[in-house]
């Protein structure tokens, strides 16, 4: 049965006289605790103050933030990938407030709790804890979003992109390195490819009749799986200075296109610091890039040499805003390179009509003959 609870009038009165309003309800069925609010000046307000209590413990309100997370994982449509990192994000909010009803969460606890996170993904954790929230007043077990009002959530500031000057840097850091992690930096570059892709790419994946290469899956924490998005699943084209890269591979019988000395997946923590940062050192490259900066590098050049933005989009696996925030600003030829471009298409259309044709070039008259009368 429905829990209507009771607005009673008080026998104590104020002190100018009028009455005073009070309100009691049931905690938890018939033979229950009855708890009384009072003091309230007016029935109006006794009826909303039993309304606000009776709204706590309407099934479902009981619901703590832990049995939240798991019932919105269970229906929540992403990738396998997707859900997995929610998980870990959600992971920090349910450390902390697991045990807590969704309703006794608190705006400035949330706030205190995000202060505590690192800056790395203090934006992402509290994104996420606000999304589940969402579902929850989506779902009438909360009224308002507590990670929402009063919560900022500023975006972190990403660290400036450094893509390497030219080529011949990234040829000097090649010769630094192994028969097989040289050309495996130098198609990096050439292609773009997130290191957890590049790593795990096989011969089967290199059409050379085609001049491409098909990205198919990622290494993630030491295991195969799918690429991060359906967009990361692409062909990128191979250009002159990919092909040349693979051409210097050493002859082996493998499937995987860049193997570890040992077999198996190139183990990028340990190539970082091992291989990665003393090439750099030695080849003398200021200031010291991750491997990642080959992705940056190859979309700035890409950017430079006129290649269209929605191009480079689908062969970087990356959506149009990503590649205009993180890399249209690293293209500073970018402009005079539009200007050449549109100049060269007012020179080559400037002769041509609306509908396509030439104009008609006019003969030159002929001087008229004198009429002999």
């Amino acid at each position: 049965m429905a829990q209507h609870g009771q607005v009673l009038k008080l026998r104590a009165r104020r002190p100018d006289g009028k009455a005073v309003w009070a309100c009691r309800y049931r905690v938890n069925g018939s033979r229950s605790k009855r708890p009384q609010r009072g003091g309230f000046a007016t029935r109006a307000e006794a009826e909303r103050a039993l309304r606000r209590e009776l709204e706590r413990l309407r099934p479902g309100r009981r619901m703590t933030l832990a049995e939240l997370v798991e019932a919105y994982l269970r229906v929540h449509q992403a990738a396998p990938a997707t859900i997995e990192k929610l998980r870990w994000l959600l992971a920090k909010a349910t450390a902390a407030f697991g045990e807590v009803r969704l309703v006794d969460l608190r705006a400035d606890e949330i706030c205190a709790w995000r202060g505590t996170l690192p800056e790395g993904h203090r934006f992402e954790a509290t994104q996420a804890l606000r999304q589940v929230l969402n579902a929850a007043v989506a779902w009438q077990l909360l009224d308002v979003n507590p990670a929402r009002r009063g919560v900022a959530n500023p975006l972190r500031r990403f660290p400036e992109k450094r893509p390497f000057e030219s080529w011949d840097d990234i040829r000097a850091i090649a010769a630094q390195l192994g028969p097989v992690t040289g050309p495996m930096v130098v198609f990096g570059a050439g292609t773009g490819l997130r290191p957890a892709e590049l790593v795990v790419l096989e011969r089967r994946d290199v059409d050379r009749g085609g001049r491409a290469v098909y990205v198919r899956r990622q290494l993630v924490r030491g295991q195969i799986k799918p690429t991060k998005t359906r967009r990361s699943v692409r062909a990128v084209p191979l250009q002159a200075v990919a092909l040349a890269a693979l051409d210097q591979l050493p002859e082996s019988d493998g499937a995987l296109l860049f193997p570890a000395p040992r077999g198996g997946y190139i183990d990028l923590h340990n190539f970082r610091a091992r291989e990665w940062r003393p090439a750099q050192v030695a080849a003398g490259i200021e200031p010291i890039r991750r491997p990642y900066d080959l992705r940056h590098t190859y979309a700035t050049f890409a950017l430079r040499a006129g290649v269209p933005i929605f191009d480079l989009s689908r062969f970087m696996g990356a959506s149009l805003a990503m590649i205009d925030k993180h890399y249209g600003h690293l293209a500073r030829d970018g402009r005079e390179h539009a200007v050449t471009l549109l100049d060269a298409y007012a020179r080559d259309t400037a002769a041509w009509t609306p509908n396509g044709r030439r104009p008609r070039q006019r003969k030159p008259a002929l001087p008229r003959r004198p009429r002999h009368r």
